[in-house]
């Protein structure tokens, strides 16, 4: 099993969207079930915690400060330390049927929002452009729980995935217009568990949290993939439960992983006591600054 450390032992239920700050050295969190972020500062090792007004399902961090998050059905902004907290729009009005989930801005400040069908059976969901003038596009559609939202290192090419089809995608993207074209498999999770959230390093390899629901498994995997979609490495977890990685710290060189005990029992608890806290671990490559939403 790989080197880590626990740097914060949250006990998440599902701990989600790991964002490194480069200007405050910070790491923030959520849990997708329990309304509170987190923030871990490794230069202290300081961890706060904040309650939040609704359940948050992403975020992604504001030029002029605070969050930009999405609540199960609304984006809205959100400042912690206040706890200031204003609704901004439903990206889709006219479904039920979805929530939103996982979320991430690209390099021109500009929110991604992807949504899943409630049953996550159906393929209701579907991603959405939110733009910094307030607009919202509907980009792609046909989605069971849309996932790991990221660019290439040159932002000419976004990946996604739908988690339930354990299917990664890549699509050209064209930057200045903020539109995706001629979607292609990328690889396919077939063996460690569901793919969950991602990060792009510097060599434009991509990093997937894999999730199992299993009740039998101890360990789970961080994966990741090749440009070509071929596995490169495993790093094996002190839980079957990975939730979404980032990298972080003061050379962009640590990676984070967030995790959950969701559904585990007081047995599979006392088998992965780790399960639900934040990992740092040293992987020998480093990542990119993240984006902030420019509305």
């Amino acid at each position: 099993m790989a080197g880590y450390e626990i740097v914060a032992d949250t006990g998440d239920q599902i701990g989600e969207i790991p964002t490194w700050d480069e200007a405050e050295q910070a790491l923030y969190w959520i849990d997708l079930l329990t309304p509170r972020m987190h923030r871990y500062r490794p230069g202290d090792g300081e961890v706060t915690t904040w309650e939040t007004p609704e359940l948050f399902s992403a975020f992604a961090m504001r030029e002029g400060g605070g969050f930009i998050v999405a609540t199960r059905t609304h984006l809205a902004n959100y400042d912690p330390l206040s706890g200031a907290f204003e609704l901004l729009c439903r990206p889709e009005p006219d479904s039920d049927a979805n929530f939103l989930n996982d979320g991430r801005c690209d390099r021109q400040g500009r929110l991604w929002i992807g949504s899943a069908n409630w049953g996550m059976d159906k393929p209701t969901g579907r991603l959405h452009r939110y733009d910094p003038d307030g607009s919202v596009t509907e980009v792609a559609r046909g989605i069971k729980l849309s996932n790991s939202l990221m660019w290439s290192p040159d932002s000419t090419l976004m990946y996604y995935c739908d988690s339930m089809e354990r299917a990664f995608y890549v699509c050209d993207f064209d930057a200045a217009a903020g539109t995706i074209a001629n979607r292609r498999h990328f690889a396919r999770a077939e063996r460690h568990g569901i793919p969950d959230g991602s990060m792009i390093d510097t060599e434009g390899c991509l990093w997937n949290a894999e999730f199992d629901m299993s009740t039998e498994r101890t360990t789970g995997y961080v994966v990741r993939y090749d440009r070509d979609g071929t596995v490169d490495r495993l790093i094996e977890l002190p839980t079957c439960r990975p939730t979404a990685v980032t990298f972080g710290g003061a050379g962009l060189d640590t990676l984070y992983v967030a995790t959950s005990r969701y559904h585990m029992s007081e047995e599979e608890l006392a088998r992965q006591p780790a399960s639900g806290a934040l990992f740092a671990l040293d992987v020998g490559v480093g990542g990119l600054v993240e984006p902030r939403f420019r509305g």
